[in-house]
Parts: structure tokens; C-alpha cells; sequence
């Protein structure tokens, strides 16, 4: 089904070879084909965008700038605050602030709304495109007015992919737009690029997510792909429509690849054509004998119906062979959550398995992967002249745009849909973050969504409040559905797979989208709500630290929807202080105090007092009261791995409101959350594989000299930990970081960086 060559792979005359280099130099001899590896690498698609973007001279470093933005509504508040830090007067590129987000009260009160008429008034004021909630998610409306083949596009939310049109999409925290906004380059190492080879085509009821759930199975615990580029090319892409291959690559996010991009044909060029837009179309391939260090072959003809268990895509398997052995995969599953959350996760899986059969209680299709034109298509074909049946199973679907929507209306496929007892809503995001159709207590909720972390599907656990998600394909999603919740693989359907023809109409946007990008208006006033505050005053990193741990989390990885939640907690995120009171509240709920009372001794040390315990451990370690009074205090959390899936820059930033000036970690699941920390002052140490240490709440941790050897470009650091009564030394690292990187750093957060400069 995959198979994986780590050893490399050259694309010659469009057929992925894995053989040995000079076994190919031999048989392509004469056809002045050259395969040296560094000429070759440059052959790629990826290379050829990477270079027309890059303004950096230095070999191996690109310093990207990008031809457009796209934010939603949790982010673009806290995006232009900092950049009106920093100077900003006008966007200069095309910026999309999008609503598909916060587009629920979920929390009550007027803060949502009054963060879409700060948007609004911020896209009047800056020259922005302002989209109205309900009107489209973020990815599906710049796939349809902002892509274009050989485009660079950058957007704060992970799932920012639009490769499948040509365009390299790349996901990351706020200040990273920032950055962009105020005229700075995006800095990264030249990643390498990943062949993903497509043959064949998909069976019948095989979805573009049951394609993507098991290519992030066979990818993602071993790293193969993380932050590299991932390139589809191989005779299967021709046989994918587009919408096919926007789902597929839109979860390629979930491999922790950094973008991708794919080969284009007549069918992109006809999407673009669809969408008014056929100027932004051109033909992209590699040239002949590129070569990737990493090859991905699929064979599409042997994917089958696929649904990923909780708590993460990779944890995906085919239906059939979970309805094999049910009650064992779901008590495996209920056995991992205690594991990993103690017996407030408490879940009861299993009982869902009655004779055999998996009963679910939800089915959602929805967002930038599940709510497009062909999904929805095939899920109505599904279920014509059938039920979802007046029991507990219930199925919501929700088109991806209004222009989709109006498109679906218009071939009578929401019809259909209505009539088997779905039902429609507007485009949202909620579903895909805990926002929205929350399932009853205890029970499953299948879904056509990016992701099915934690929490995600909005239960609490802390509240004694447990479901879960499994993410699956709108085939067998709507396959379940017409059997009335009893999980059902869409390879078992007899369905009419056919597609009426999609005609895009974008007049619904002209009626209601704000596009002003190069007409801003500086006489605009921002309109304000109580609930958007400004940052609270970041000090700049002192001559050497001293770190109180906050929280120790032993998971294999730790997701930034654990670091910070989402679900209805993300209408605080235009408040930072009131949003740092959640960090890691459903993971360890004890660390915010903790932060606080550490943050709040620092306070006293700048007003010249010394706690006792604080002056114990001084003492401890032969350090004078002088030194201590110019050592700052912050709080530091350790987890192994930390920052895998979203990209939301307060993971990190409410660690720092809360005083926290670093982690530390054995790695970083995504540079995205590497780069979050960087961008709030706090130090991305790594703990060598070689040292065995168990950090403990309440351990301190010096590090002296740390600002001159950040400032010097020094990447190791010798520390002491005290423990009690035990003192240790250890050593840290902190791998290369840019000047910028090491300037941010020393003045602490990126806001002072660029108010230093103003």
C-alpha cells in the first residue's frame, strides 16, 4: 500500500527510481540526464518555488517572502496589535482576515463579534480582505481567490496548504505574519524535499482522507517527513480530481511536514479557469532526474476505507480491520487515556460495541478537509432515498463556502441531504477545534475534520465529561449514517460515485466580502471591545536566569491544544492575561498557580526582595545576593516532545504572561511551535539524549551566562539543578538560531524587538 525509501529517489522521465546511483549513471548513460545529488536536488518544484521567494545569499538558508497572508478570527487580533507595535501602516501584501473560527458566543457575551469588527475596521484601516463569519473557512476561500501556481502563501493556522493547486502553503504562529507585515523575511534551513509517488487510482468509496489518514499511519511516529516539503508527482495524480487532491494534502499537516506542493495538469488549470482566475494557472513539474532525499510510494488502488482513532490521524487503521476486533482496539484506546491522563479521561468505548457492531452517536463532515463540493457530492449519493434514522445517531454537514454551498443547492445535493434527516450548516470551523456539536457524554463522534486530539470534539474532562473523536472520510461517515450509526466502511456501499459539473459563482463573496487590500485608510479608528487588551510589559532576558519547574509532562508528544486549549476557550484569545488562566488547565491543571506564585516572586525581586526560599537556593549554590538581585526567575515546563499540531502562537505566549522564559524538551514536535517560543523570549532548550534526568516540580534550574553565550551564538549551556537537597549539574543545548532569533531572544519577546527598533 506505502512503501518508504529513506535512502532517496530520482524522478526520471516521470517514473521514481530507487536504485543505486551508479547503476542509473550506466543505464542513462548517453541520455545527458546528470545525477549529482546537489544539481538534482535543485530539479525539484520545491526548490525552483523556495528560490524565487528567497532573498537570502547564504547557501543552505532561505529568507522567504511570501505573496499573501490569511488569518482567522483566534489570531489576527493579536497578529496586528503586535505589528501596530512595530510601525505597522498597511498591509503590504493581499492579507485575508477570515470568521470561521470564534463564529459561535460560545462563551456569551459580545467577544467575538467585537473582535470581527476589529477585523473589519483593521482591514478598513491596513488595505485588508475582510471575509464575514459564515461565509467561508480560512482554507477553502484562499484556494479560491488567493492560490496560484508557484505562489508562496503564509497563514496563522496549521492546516494553511494549498499544494494541490501549485501553491506552497505554509502554517505558523502569529509573529511570524507579523514579521512579514512589517516588511521582515521568514527564516528557515533549505528543508529537504519528499517525493510522495501516486499510482493507480482509488477503489470505489475510498475518500481523499482515507488516502491521507494512512499516509500520516505510515509517516509520523518515525519522523520521516518532519519539516521537510513533501512533493506529489507519479501517474496516480492525474487520475484525482482537485477537490481529491485538496483533501489529501490539506492533512498533510498532521505528517508535521513543513509545506507541499504537487504537480499540476489540466485539471488545476480548469479549476483555476472555474474560479476567474486562469492567469494564476502555469504548468508545474520537476525537471527530468530530480532527485529527494525521501520517497513516499502509494499505491492509491489498495487504500481502503480508513478511520483514525483517538487521539491523533496516525493512529489510523482500515474499518474493516477494527470491526474485526472492536472491543480490543477501543479498550486499547480507553487504556492509553488513563495512561496518559489519569482517570479523569475516563472512557467507555468499548460499550459502544454490541454484537459485533460499533455504534457511534455523530457524524460531522465539515472545514477546509470534509466540507468541500465532492465530499458532500458523495455523501448525499450515499444516503439518497435512505435515513439517518430518529435515534441517537445524528449527521451534520457543513459546506466549505458559500460559493460551495450555493453550488451544492443549485444540483440539488443539499436536497437530497435534508431529506435523509441531515443537517446543513454554514461554513465553520468549530467542529475541527471543539467549537460546536459536542457529543453526549461517554460516546463517539465520527468526523470528516483535520484533527481528533483531545478535547477537540469539546468535552472536559475535569468536569467528568469524556467523548471522543475518530476521524474518518465523508463516504463512510454518510456510509454509517444510512445504517444508522453502525460503523459501516463506504467500500461496502453500492453508490453512484459520479460528480455533476461544480460551477463556481463568486458573486455571493462581491455582496459581502471587504476587499481593500492597496486602498488603506489610516483615518480608520480601530474599534475596540473590552475584551482585546494590549500585551502586559515582557522584560529582556538578564545575564544569566534562574528557572523554577512549572510542569513536567512525560508523553511521548504534547500537543498545543494541551498547552493551551481550544474549543470555546479560544474567544479569550484577544485578552492574554485572561487566556493564560487555561494553559495546560485539562493536562495540568496545578500549573498556572504555580506560574503565577514563581512569576510573582520575580516581581519581588525586581522591587528588591529576595524570597526565602529563592535566597536558600542562592545560597545553596554559593551565589551572592547581588548576582541573585540581577538574575531574573521564570518558570520552565519539560515535556519530551512539545508542540505538535496547531500552530497557535499562545501555546507559547501565555507561558510567557504567566512568566515562563523557557522549555524544556528532549525535541520539538514542529519548528512552527520552536518558532513560537523564540518569538515570545522563552529559550527552546533541548535535553541531550545522552542525560537521564527527572526534573520534578518545584526543581530550580540556574543557567549563568546565558545572554552572552545566546548573544555569542554559543549552542551548549551547563546548568545546576537544585532538587531538594540534591545539587547536579547538566548540560543544555540550544540548537543554531538566526541573528534575528538571537535578538528577539535578548530583548525578550518579539514586541520589544521591534519597539526597540521603532
Amino acid at each position: 500500500m506505502i512503501n518508504i525509501y529513506n535512502n532517496g529517489a530520482y524522478l526520471i522521465d516521470g517514473v521514481i527510481r530507487t536504485e543505486d546511483r551508479a547503476k542509473l549513471e550506466k543505464e542513462l548513460s548517453g541520455k545527458n540526464i546528470t545525477l549529482d545529488m546537489e544539481s538534482a536536488r535543485k530539479r525539484t518544484i520545491t526548490s525552483s518555488i523556495l528560490k524565487s521567494h528567497d532573498i537570502s545569499k547564504i547557501n543552505g538558508k532561505c529568507r522567504i517572502k511570501f505573496d499573501g497572508m490569511a488569518s482567522h478570527d483566534i489570531t489576527y487580533v493579536g497578529i496586528i496589535q503586535t505589528a501596530r507595535t512595530g510601525g505597522l501602516n498597511k498591509f503590504p501584501m493581499p492579507y485575508a482576515l477570515t470568521n470561521c473560527h470564534n463564529s459561535l458566543c460560545a462563551v456569551g457575551g459580545t467577544i467575538n463579534e467585537d473582535d470581527h469588527a476589529f477585523g473589519l475596521s483593521a482591514a478598513k484601516k491596513y488595505g485588508g480582505i475582510y471575509v464575514p463569519a459564515n461565509q467561508a473557512v480560512i482554507h477553502q476561500f484562499v484556494r479560491e481567490r488567493m492560490t496560484g501556481c508557484g505562489k508562496m502563501l503564509l497563514g496563522s493556522d496549521s492546516h494553511t496548504r494549498y499544494g494541490a493547486l501549485g501553491t506552497m502553503g505554509i502554517g505558523e504562529g502569529g509573529p511570524e505574519l507579523v514579521k512579514q507585515l512589517l516588511n521582515n523575511t521568514y527564516d528557515i534551513d533549505q528543508p529537504q524535499a519528499v517525493l510522495v509517488y501516486l499510482t493507480n487510482k482509488p477503489r470505489h468509496g475510498v475518500g481523499p482522507h482515507d488516502v491521507a489518514l494512512a499516509l500520516c499511519a505510515a509517516v509520523f511516529k518515525s519522523k520521516t517527513v518532519n519539516n521537510k516539503i513533501l512533493e506529489f508527482a507519479g501517474p496516480g495524480v492525474g487520475e484525482l480530481s482537485v477537490d481529491f487532491r485538496n483533501g489529501i494534502d490539506v492533512m498533510t499537516t498532521e505528517t508535521t511536514c513543513l509545506s507541499s506542493v504537487w504537480i499540476t495538469d489540466e485539471k488545476v488549470k480548469h479549476f483555476y479557469e472555474n474560479h476567474g482566475r486562469k492567469l494564476d494557472y502555469k504548468k508545474l513539474e520537476p525537471e527530468n532526474g530530480a532527485y529527494y532525499d525521501t520517497a513516499i510510494e502509494i499505491d492509491l488502488s489498495k487504500i481502503e476505507s480508513m478511520i483514525a482513532l483517538p487521539f491523533h490521524p496516525s493512529n489510523a487503521i482500515p474499518i474493516k480491520e477494527l470491526l474485526r476486533s472492536p472491543k480490543e482496539y477501543l479498550s486499547s484506546v480507553e487504556e492509553d487515556a488513563r495512561k496518559q491522563f489519569g482517570e479523569k479521561a475516563y472512557l467507555k468505548l468499548a460499550s459502544t460495541v454490541k454484537n459485533g457492531n460499533i455504534s457511534v452517536e455523530q457524524g460531522i463532515i465539515a472545514g477546509c478537509a470534509g466540507g468541500t463540493f465532492e465530499n458532500i457530492c458523495a455523501a448525499a449519493s450515499i444516503l439518497e432515498n435512505g435515513s439517518t434514522g430518529n435515534d441517537y445517531f445524528s449527521l451534520s454537514v457543513y459546506p466549505s463556502s458559500m460559493p460551495v454551498y450555493l453550488g451544492l443547492t443549485r444540483k440539488g445535493i443539499t436536497e437530497k441531504l435534508m431529506e435523509s434527516g441531515a443537517v446543513l450548516k454554514p461554513a465553520f470551523c468549530g467542529p475541527c477545534f471543539g467549537a460546536g456539536d459536542v457529543p453526549s457524554n461517554g460516546t463517539m463522534s465520527i468526523r470528516h475534520t483535520t484533527r481528533n486530539f483531545p478535547n477537540r470534539e469539546g468535552s472536559n474532562p475535569d468536569g467528568g465529561q469524556s467523548a471522543s473523536v475518530a476521524l474518518m472520510d465523508a463516504r463512510s461517515i454518510a456510509a454509517t449514517a444510512a445504517n444508522k450509526g453502525i460503523l459501516t466502511p463506504a467500500t461496502e456501499c453500492d453508490y453512484d460515485d459520479s460528480v455533476p459539473e461544480y460551477i463556481y459563482d463568486g458573486s455571493v463573496y462581491e455582496k459581502r466580502i471587504y476587499n481593500g487590500f492597496g486602498k488603506p485608510d489610516p483615518e480608520v479608528e480601530l474599534r475596540y471591545g473590552p475584551n482585546i487588551t494590549d500585551w502586559p510589559k515582557i522584560s529582556p532576558l538578564t545575564e544569566d536566569i534562574m528557572l523554577k519547574v512549572a510542569a513536567v509532562i512525560l508523553d511521548e508528544v504534547t500537543t498545543t491544544d494541551e498547552l493551551i486549549p481550544s474549543g470555546e476557550i479560544s474567544s479569550y484569545r484577544s485578552n492574554p492575561q485572561k487566556l493564560s488562566e487555561f494553559a495546560l488547565f485539562r493536562r495540568v491543571p496545578e500549573y498556572v498557580g504555580r506560574a503565577k506564585l514563581i512569576r510573582s516572586t520575580d516581581e519581588q525581586r525586581r522591587e528588591g526582595v529576595i524570597s526565602e526560599e529563592l535566597a536558600n537556593v542562592y545560597n545553596k549554590l554559593g551565589i551572592s545576593a547581588e548576582k541573585a538581585q540581577k538574575t531574573a526567575l521564570g518558570s520552565v515546563i519539560y515535556a519530551n516532545k512539545p508542540g505538535d499540531g496547531s500552530a497557535r502562537e499562545q501555546a507559547a505566549s501565555c507561558q510567557r504572561v504567566l512568566g515562563g522564559s523557557a522549555n524544556i524538551a528532549r525535541d520539538y514536535a514542529t519548528k512552527r511551535y520552536r518558532s513560537n517560543l523564540i518569538n515570545w523570549g522563552i529559550i527552546p532548550f533541548i535535553l541531550p539524549a545522552d542525560q537521564e534526568v527527572n526534573f520534578k516540580s518545584g526543581d530550580f534550574i540556574y543557567i549563568p551566562d546565558v545572554k552572552k553565550n545566546i548573544a555569542e551564538g554559543k549552542q551548549n549551556f551547563v546548568a545546576k539543578v537544585v532538587s531538594g537537597n540534591d545539587i547536579y549539574e547538566i548540560k543544555l543545548k540550544c540548537s543554531e538560531l538566526t541573528d534575528d532569533e538571537k535578538s528577539i531572544i535578548l530583548s525578550g519577546c518579539l514586541i520589544n524587538e521591534y519597539a526597540k527598533k521603532l
